[in-house]
């Protein structure tokens, strides 16, 4: 089979680091081609190459299209060559329509509004999208704007078609609706490159998987070749049998957070509830794992409690036995709570302030007096709090969108450390991070139990939610409708729960 894409010998280098250090990978014309490696490994690095992102001469090495060299100067010359990109963090306006974003940027300045809906609604019908192209994105979920930037996509004549890490934020069923569509844009001509850390989902759907890892391709085999443990093997260098440390029993009697009776309305309409009647307990140097599939409420219900959310709340907050009045986040952190937001690149980091800058953030108090900035105490504390959980930069200064996930993660973490809070409730701590980072976090989960703080751990992957939690509750449709101690707990069992089953 010709290959569609020979990137050959590929070197980037940034000031101090060789990012990619003589790449070799070949896509054959037609594959669903899986692209692994810990996070930076350099599989970002090596797609903003592909993509035009990084412009010829700021790398060495040759890009061969149809066995032709290629010279990307910027990203339009990559889509002129048939390449599309669909990245993690969609890349849609919100208040446009679906087929304004689909055709963005190819109406000229008259519109044929006739015209864009239909030739809209071709692309929609392609790729599943079962709404009417007047539609603006922000009405549609996360699983339906992914299939309009795949849209789009092909709506360019994209031979080649990248997607980093797509079903992170997706439903179950979502996920399954994604995969079934990568496989018909398959057999109908187009090539695929999957990113993704999920590697269950890349032995299911691809066809040929590269592994990098320290900015080298280590190794590309048939997927047929592969199973995880030996993916991951590849991925960290060693052996990797462990997907989770040994589970830590260090709960105490002693009730640290409580919530009675906690109900939430949706802000946009006061008369809807997100969730209701939410009761449950988490104990000093416990993990409570809450389980449910997306849209549940989860999300909210921790974003509530740390007060970070607009609907109104009902129902009584206990913080070790005292009733807790939290009307906002500060409220919250001088109370003890810390929360580890779902998207920390939104909600968690000051992408553009430093190490430092992010570390610091929950206590100025603590580093200041009289309103003054103590420098060199915060310098002191940042540099013993990003030790010790092993944050990898090579100064405080670096900025934190510099960082891999893994590491931008650990800096939130750091935060908190600093703050020592009683409670910190983690939402998704592991998404979007490498197998290697993974387990770093569930060590430091396990610190957190010793030293005594009850955690509250946001999970959408089960394996996580029973590997790392003490007890489960589970949240359907904004109601609690299980509970379970962590021993011989199922998935099976927590999914029935999630879905309203028995």
């Amino acid at each position: 089979m010709a290959h569609i894409l020979q990137m050959l010998n590929i070197t980037k280098e940034f000031p101090g680091v060789r990012a990619l250090d003589e790449v070799n990978v070949s896509v054959k014309t037609g594959e669903i081609h899986g692209l692994v490696g810990e996070n930076g490994a350099g599989k970002s690095t090596l797609m903003k190459v592909l993509s035009g992102v990084y412009p010829f001469g700021s790398f060495s090495g040759d890009i061969l299209i149809d066995g032709e060299p290629k010279k990307f100067h910027t990203v339009r010359d990559s889509e002129s060559n048939g390449i599309g990109i669909i990245y993690q963090e969609l890349m849609l306006v919100p208040e446009l329509s679906i087929a304004e974003n689909i055709l963005l940027g190819r109406t000229g300045r008259i519109v044929n509004w006739e015209r864009l809906m239909k030739e809209a609604q071709k692309w929609m019908e392609i790729v599943g999208l079962n709404e009417t192209p007047e539609q603006p994105v922000k009405n549609i979920g996360v699983g339906k704007q992914q299939l309009v930037e795949i849209a789009k996509a092909l709506s360019l004549n994209a031979r080649l078609l990248i997607l980093d890490e797509p079903t992170a934020a997706l439903t179950i069923k979502e996920v399954g609706h994604l995969l079934a569509l990568l496989d018909e844009i398959r057999r109908s001509g187009v090539t695929c490159i999957y990113i993704s850390h999920k590697l269950e989902e890349v032995l299911k759907v691809c066809d040929t998987i590269t592994v990098l890892r320290d900015g080298r391709a280590v190794e590309t085999l048939p997927a047929s070749e592969w199973d995880e443990k030996k993916l991951i093997s590849k991925m960290v260098g060693r052996d990797f049998s462990n997907r989770f440390p040994k589970r830590v029993t260090c709960a105490s009697s002693d009730i640290a957070f409580e919530i009675r009776n906690v109900s939430i309305t949706d802000y946009a309409n006061p008369e809807k509830y997100i969730l209701q009647d939410i009761s449950f307990h988490v104990k000093k140097g416990e993990i409570l794992g809450i389980a449910g599939l997306m849209g549940a409420g989860r999300t909210e219900l921790v974003n509530s409690l740390f007060g970070d959310f607009k609907g109104r709340m009902s129902g009584e907050i206990y913080i070790d036995g005292r009733k807790a009045r939290i009307n906002s986040p500060l409220d919250a952190i001088d109370q003890g709570l810390g929360l580890l937001t779902e998207d920390r690149k939104h909600n968690g980091l000051n992408l553009g302030g430093s190490i430092q800058d992010n570390i610091t953030q929950a206590s100025l108090k603590k580093l200041s007096r009289f309103g003054v900035m103590n420098e060199n105490l915060a310098i002191r504390e940042s540099k013993t709090h990003s030790e010790r959980i092993n944050i990898k930069a090579s100064s405080l200064e670096m900025l934190a969108m510099n960082l891999s996930g893994g590491n931008q993660q650990k800096v939130i973490i750091a935060r908190w450390f600093m703050v020592n809070p009683r409670v910190l409730m983690f939402d998704e701590p592991t998404r979007g991070i490498d197998v290697g980072a993974k387990l770093e976090v569930y060590n430091i989960l396990n610190q957190l139990k010793q030293n005594g703080i009850a955690i509250i751990m946001v999970s959408s992957e089960l394996p996580e939610i029973l590997g790392m939690s003490d007890r489960i509750v589970v949240i359907k449709d904004g109601r609690l409708t299980g509970e379970f101690v962590n021993e011989n707990i199922t998935e099976e069992m927590v999914m029935a729960k999630a879905m309203g089953g028995a």
